[in-house]
């Protein structure tokens, strides 16, 4: 059995591959990335997904690089690896009508295909108007001490999938934005360690505090390339009369 360490890039930028790739190698592991949340992203100019030996990512519509529905692709620079993900995406057959394992029906269908082609082209630019948006709300915030605001790690290239503060009275905060018709969200509420599917793992609630004070105040405001200055402030008021 082949043990491996998966490398999440949360929000919009890179993990720090330099001290996972030491930590896969130490123990004898294999590292794989999760990309589904940056794409364009880069760590001093080496871009997300080309760090370890697979990264998986995901064109959900709500993604920087988003299809008209599902979709998702693994990248590789293996041809071996290819190969093998490839037959298992097609009911386990590289060739027509021969199956020698089970396998999935993962196709990428062509409509999803082409909208990602033409978003592709894009992508750089919208990246760039998160980037500012980004900005814009750092200034807002910038005076609202109960509010922490996010950091771009020294090295990285931030695309900003998503922008997610923490705030006390998280829940209030996000039932007052919501009263307000504004697209505020959590992401994510409940610790690995907390979900039923790992209940066998043994863990209760005190066993991993800080990941569990995240999932208590985390907020994610609204964030996307055509997002305009006088949304962002309203946002940001909201958030000040019920953090101020």
């Amino acid at each position: 059995m082949c043990l491996s360490q998966v490398a999440v890039h949360l929000f919009g930028q890179v993990a720090p591959m330099e001290r996972l790739r030491e930590v896969a190698g130490r123990a004898g592991v294999v590292l794989i990335e999760d990309a589904a949340q940056s794409h364009g992203a880069a760590r001093y100019g080496r871009p997300s997904g080309s760090f370890g030996l697979a990264a998986a990512t995901s064109f959900y519509p709500g993604k920087n690089l988003g299809a008209y529905g599902d979709g998702g692709a693994v990248l590789t620079d293996s041809d071996e690896i290819a190969g093998r993900i490839g037959a298992l995406g097609n009911h386990g057959s590289a060739v027509r009508y021969h199956h020698p394992e089970l396998g999935f029906n993962s196709r990428l269908d062509s409509l999803q295909a082409v909208v990602l082609s033409a978003k592709l082209a894009r992508l750089a630019g919208w990246n760039e108007d998160r980037r500012a948006a980004a900005a814009r709300y750092r200034e807002m915030l910038a005076d609202l001490p109960a509010v922490t605001l996010p950091a771009t790690m020294p090295g990285n290239t931030h695309v900003w999938h998503l922008y997610v503060v923490r705030v006390p009275r998280r829940d209030e905060a996000l039932a007052a934005m919501h009263r307000a018709g504004i697209g505020a969200g959590v992401h994510y509420p409940v610790p690995v360690h907390l979900q039923g599917a790992f209940a066998c793992l043994g863990h209760r609630r005190g066993d991993f505090p800080v990941s569990e004070e995240a999932g208590e105040t985390m907020l994610s405001l609204p964030l996307f390339p055509q997002i305009t200055e006088s949304q962002q402030q309203q946002v940001a008021g909201l958030l000040a009369k019920v953090c101020g």
